[in-house]
């Protein structure tokens, strides 16, 4: 039942580099139209470098691997496009749903269709009050058992960065700085916290995933954690005061669960004048250039 494009699936037969996409961004994560200008945009972003994009999305209750521009179009225009973590996968394809994958649902596709590297924002992670909610991404269980390498910004700010790392840890997921020996805090070059290891170049990440091949360890994810330009980041003074609004104002409306996440989101894009939103998309375009270096520097192992 997966459908694998016919560009991604020669691709993977003439071991040429393919980089996943998720599509939670282009149907959820960015007004219309802009959402689908950013996601040709990075999907060209990726041919520049050298590789093939595979945006991954559930269309009719069918998995794909790839879409061609009707298919994302329909992800960015159509209303009911229905966001997706892997759990929904089932799901979502026996009532032949259409939705957008997360982290986790994209993923799991990616390395069912043998595509080990994928580029995304930030993860999830542990949220705060955990000790009271409990609420934690599937994204952490996911990358725990399955094996490809996820190029990002971190984790999204509005979590608790370090009690996502050290879920990682218990976790086993490797987790690197990409020239950096910080974490990065998704909007923020440097989230506060350190990181175990650091990697420079693409074939350095490339033998990272070459040794997890041949220690035939749990098969867990790589994260390369490769921060936001410093000229591009949010002001970390705003950052810190918004998102402190942002947590009052959640609190004070009685948001809780799955609508955490988006209305913090929402709150810094309006409260930030659009700066969060910029400082994400510049997160974004360069872990997809980086995975698409990553990807060529794998095709070579």
């Amino acid at each position: 039942m997966l459908v694998v494009s016919e560009e991604v699936r020669e691709a993977l037969a003439a071991r040429r580099p393919v980089v996943a996409l998720e599509s939670t961004i282009i149907a959820h994560g960015l007004p219309r139209p802009r959402n689908l200008q950013v996601a040709l945009e990075l999907e060209d972003a990726v041919r520049e470098e050298g590789a093939v994009p595979a945006t991954i999305a559930v269309l009719d209750g069918r998995p794909h691997v790839g879409l061609d521009k009707r298919q994302l179009e329909r992800v960015a225009n159509e209303d009911g496009i229905r966001k997706l973590g892997h759990r929904d996968l089932p799901l979502a394809v026996a009532a032949g749903a259409s939705g957008a994958t997360t982290v986790s649902a994209t993923a799991r596709l990616a390395a069912l269709a043998g595509v080990r590297v994928f580029a995304t924002g930030g993860l999830g992670g542990v949220h705060r009050q955990w000790t009271v909610t409990q609420d934690e991404s599937a994204d952490l269980g996911l990358l725990a058992r399955t094996r490809i390498t996820v190029v990002c910004a971190g984790v999204k700010s509005i979590l608790d960065v370090p009690a996502t790392l050290q879920r990682l840890e218990t976790l086993g997921v490797a987790v690197a700085g990409y020239r950096t020996d910080r974490f990065p805090g998704f909007y923020l070059s440097d989230s506060g916290h350190p990181v175990d290891w650091t990697l420079r170049t693409p074939e350095e990440v490339a033998e990272v995933m070459r040794a997890q091949n041949a220690l035939r360890g749990p098969e867990s994810a790589l994260i390369v954690a490769n921060p936001v330009p410093l000229a591009e980041q949010l002001d970390p003074g705003l950052h810190a005061r918004v998102l402190a609004d942002a947590l009052d104002a959640c609190a004070a409306e009685g948001v809780t669960g799955q609508a955490v996440t988006p209305f913090l989101l929402d709150h810094l894009v309006r409260h930030t004048d659009g700066a969060s939103l910029r400082a994400n998309l510049a997160a974004v375009r360069g872990n997809v250039r980086l995975a698409a270096r990553v990807a060529t520097a794998w095709a070579r192992v």
